[in-house]
């Protein structure tokens, strides 16, 4: 195994020991996840050094999305119990902010090379992406991501991520690339908006973005869309009206289902002078926050299950994606290196026919130029005139082989992306264009009943996974056995061991 391979594997076997004691069945799936690796490194869509397992988050992710000054830093504060985050009417702070459990009383801010070199947190390696969308920002990494720890009990078993504004600023190409990031990832999350700005008409590129891309998302049901500070409306005449407003909005967006939630911090809330009012407020605001913090109780559950379903996607996706699009650049790539060796020698007998003519080399139908006779009288100047008529149809065939490989490299990178699959598509075709690799060839390298054969594994595993997972949390047969789950996902390493236990009646 050479250094990069061991680097990859010691940071496995750190999960490991961190899932051993946390998760038992999340332990199983990091050796499925191994099983994936050696498939597409085999066809080349991971390098040595890279991993599916170092591409998801381990820990339950809610992020916390939203404008600035739309009080996200301060909803945090409350659900946490503790003044963690800056506050403010004004934007208080530019960076993402990963908020995990410690146990020590004291909290810290850790710079971003924390984040970004750690394969366990969100932002692995998020320097390399900045610096796709931004020559020369990917080193300034401290600059869009902090880790803050808190003893809040709250976050134990769970990351929060609190979002700079979302409005413009001077790294919004850099922050909107890391936003679209953290929503890929997270099991949750949370959309505020400021009830204080009754206008959401001007603010149409945030709705677009926080809206419109998102309802059509496959887990759009992980979005929650919040109105907060809406104690500000309730000296308005009409405080229902700005709910409507921003409602309308969002159904202009094309969000017309699911939740709207509207809330405010009870701590910093205005004096509401009408007592029927005031309980109407609050009342509404409770059951909202109940229903909220609920949802990100459950994270803790819904993690599993999402490791579990990114297991099965990416092993169907090799499968169903990679190895067929692979496949049809082969083919294709074939066709256009027989249509260019073709055009292009054509070219060359068609120069070599008008210049010998010209050169008077043909006595009627016979090629007699005056040198032949002396070459194919000398067997070692015959010899070498073969070997380098060889080498120059071998190179004419080696240079069309090497143009039409990479600008069908260069598609499938703009097809990769749409396609959504996980690892280098292009590296993986450009692996089977080599040179000792005929344009024959129909399967791509790799892959075949063996890689067929592992990636059934892996969907069966994953498979038997979710029916674990189920008999933990479910019991339809509603007989008097029960599953009893206790979970802590710790990121200071401080979980505790799985344990299930069956409770049979007497």
């Amino acid at each position: 195994m050479n250094s990069a391979g061991k680097l990859i594997e010691g940071r496995l076997k750190h999960l490991e020991s961190h899932l051993e004691q946390e998760n038992p069945v999340l332990l199983k799936t990091v050796q499925s996840f191994r099983k994936l690796d050696r498939i597409a490194r085999k066809i080349g869509l991971l390098e040595p050094e890279d991993s599916y397992a170092t591409q998801i988050p381990w820990w339950p992710m809610v992020s916390v999305l939203g404008t600035f000054s739309a009080g996200k830093s301060t909803f945090i504060n409350h659900y946490l119990g503790v003044k963690l985050q800056r506050t403010g009417n004004q934007a208080v702070d530019d960076r993402f902010s990963v908020i995990c459990y410690s146990r020590e009383n004291t909290s810290h801010s850790l710079p971003g090379v924390a984040l970004d070199s750690d394969p366990r947190f969100p932002f692995y390696q998020m320097s390399d992406e900045i610096e796709r969308v931004a020559e020369g920002e990917g080193r300034r990494i401290d600059a869009y991501l902090t880790l803050k720890t808190c003893p809040s009990e709250k976050l134990r078993g769970k990351i929060l991520i609190d979002s700079p504004g979302f409005d413009a600023d001077a790294q919004r190409t850099s922050t909107l690339r890391i936003t679209d990031h953290i929503i890929d990832l997270s099991d949750l999350v949370l959309v505020l908006f400021d009830a204080r700005h009754p206008e959401p008409g001007a603010m149409k590129d945030t709705l677009d973005h926080l809206v419109s891309n998102t309802i059509n998302r496959p887990d759009s049901g992980k979005f929650l869309y919040i109105l907060n500070q809406i104690d500000a409306t309730a000296r308005e005449d009409n405080p229902e009206e700005v709910v409507a407003a921003w409602q309308r909005a969002m159904g202009d967006r094309g969000l017309t289902a699911g939740r709207f939630f509207t809330i405010y911090d009870p701590s910093s809330a205005l004096p509401i002078d009408d007592e029927a009012l005031k309980e109407r407020f609050e009342r509404k605001r409770d059951e909202d926050l109940g229903e909220i913090h609920s949802r990100m109780k459950e994270v803790e559950v819904e993690r599993a299950y999402r490791i579990v379903g990114a297991l099965e996607k990416t092993s169907r996706d090799i499968e169903e994606k990679a190895a067929p699009e692979l496949s049809s650049a082969l083919r294709s790539w074939k066709k256009r290196v027989i249509w260019g060796d073709s055009f292009v020698f054509a070219l060359v007998l068609i120069a070599l026919l008008f210049f010998s003519s010209e050169l008077g080399y043909w006595q009627g139908a016979s090629f007699a130029p005056p040198w032949l006779e002396s070459i194919t009288s000398t067997p070692w100047m015959l010899y070498s005139s073969v070997i380098l008529l060889v080498l120059i149809i071998l190179g004419i065939h080696y240079l069309v082989r090497t143009v039409t490989a990479r600008r069908i490299a260069a598609q499938l990178s703009n097809r990769a992306g749409s396609l959504n699959i996980r690892g280098n598509l292009a590296r993986a075709f450009l692996r089977n264009t080599r040179p000792w690799r005929t344009i024959f060839s129909k399967t791509p390298v790799g892959w075949g009943r063996w890689a067929r054969k592992r990636l059934h594994e892996v969907t069966q595993e994953a498979d038997d996974y979710v029916q674990i997972l189920n008999d933990r949390f479910t019991n339809p047969s509603g007989d008097s056995a029960q599953v009893v789950l206790s979970t802590s996902d710790d990121p200071k390493g401080s979980g505790e061991t799985v344990k299930s236990q069956q409770q049979e009646s007497v």
